[in-house]
């Protein structure tokens, strides 16, 4: 004998409503005043039930599909990139909503991207989160801009869309902040070479700080290479292997940071008494794992996605200006994460 579904006649009789309260309640009927107590209580019951309202039928009713698109630049092989997909994720569900992911390559030509974003629409996404695998400017395909979208770790440089991305400056304030509290003066940053964000406003902070507490700042110990961990090793090298080598590293990475702890081991400096390290991104599987912990500075990659999901929730219900989001890039924190990498100077 067939074992027939739950139906919203079921929800009706539980919630003890009809069944034209139900559809409107569970649909969102617009213009309908249904009292919030009767919306509870029709909710409970679908809950109890395990009853929803059929997707597609919804969608051909309400010209709404309830999904939103993901498109990602190799995002889905980087450490940090569940996160970012995890608070996406999170926020989409809490408001009823399906996240559709396509993964591609940073290198991909125009018309490949293009066509990652013609997937997405043909599938009738009603916005589109575009999420690149690190901090920088982005030129969008031209059919990006014909439906609701946020960047998420990158700026569109026609200045168009909505975006968020760290606070750059803010973390390496906090990171060097932290160096310079714990009595350090003489202080070295491990830089990337890469002509991105990220680069130049890090410097700036590192600069910020400096200044801010009348440091003098010797060039010498300004040193750039690619953001990996032997290049991060030999910078590390270069500005400890001297007489007058500082007593911190602030490193542009966790990668980085630890290629500093191998020079420091060579060298016969004890981390963090002779040399004190902080680095940036807080890749746990490094930072934590590290001895002594690595204490670095946290990219919000979990609140960015949070942040992104919500917006476009606020533009499509029109709570939302997207000019006015579009004009000047949302800069959410980066937080300090202390371990064990930073301690006074022996000198102190």
């Amino acid at each position: 004998m067939a074992v027939r579904g739950v139906g919203i006649r079921d929800v009706a009789e539980l919630a003890g409503v009809s069944v034209t309260t139900v559809s409107h309640v569970l649909n969102d009927t617009e213009g309908m005043r249904v009292a919030p107590e009767t919306r509870a209580r029709v909710r409970e019951a679908a809950k109890t039930l395990g009853y929803g309202p059929n997707r597609m039928a919804q969608a051909l009713r309400t010209n709404r599909s309830g999904l939103i698109g993901l498109l990602s630049e190799e995002i889905a092989t980087t450490p940090h990139a569940g996160r970012i997909i995890l608070g996406a994720q999170n926020a989409a569900r809490a408001h009823d909503l399906t996240l559709v992911i396509i993964n591609t390559e940073r290198e991909s030509s125009g018309t490949s991207h293009k066509d990652d974003v013609q997937a997405l629409i043909d599938r009738q996404v009603e916005a589109v989160l575009y999420a690149t695998m690190y901090h920088r400017q982005v030129s969008l395909p031209p059919n990006l801009q014909g439906i609701p979208a946020v960047l998420i770790d990158s700026t569109d440089r026609a200045g168009i869309v909505p975006a968020v991305v760290p606070d750059e400056v803010g973390g390496a304030v906090a990171a060097v902040t932290h160096l310079v509290e714990a009595g350090h003066r003489r202080i070295g940053f491990l830089n990337n070479d890469d002509d991105v964000p990220a680069t130049h406003e890090r410097l700036i902070g590192f600069r910020q700080v400096m200044q801010q507490h009348g440091l003098p700042i010797d060039e010498s110990l300004i040193v750039q290479a690619p953001s990996e961990t032997l290049p991060g090793y030999a910078l590390a090298r270069e500005v400890l292997d001297r007489p007058d080598r500082p007593t911190a590293l602030f490193c542009y990475n966790d990668r980085m940071a630890m290629g500093a702890y191998r020079a420091a081991a060579e060298l016969g400096l004890d981390i963090p008494h002779d040399l004190s390290i902080v680095g940036f991104d807080n890749q746990e599987l490094i930072a934590a794992n590290l001895f002594p912990g690595l204490t670095t500075v946290a990219l919000p990659h979990y609140e960015m996605g949070v942040w992104a999901v919500e917006t476009l929730v606020h533009l499509l219900s029109g709570e939302a200006e997207y000019k006015l989001l579009a004009d000047r890039p949302t800069r959410l924190d980066c937080p300090l994460v202390i371990r064990g990498s930073v301690a006074p100077p022996r000198d102190n």
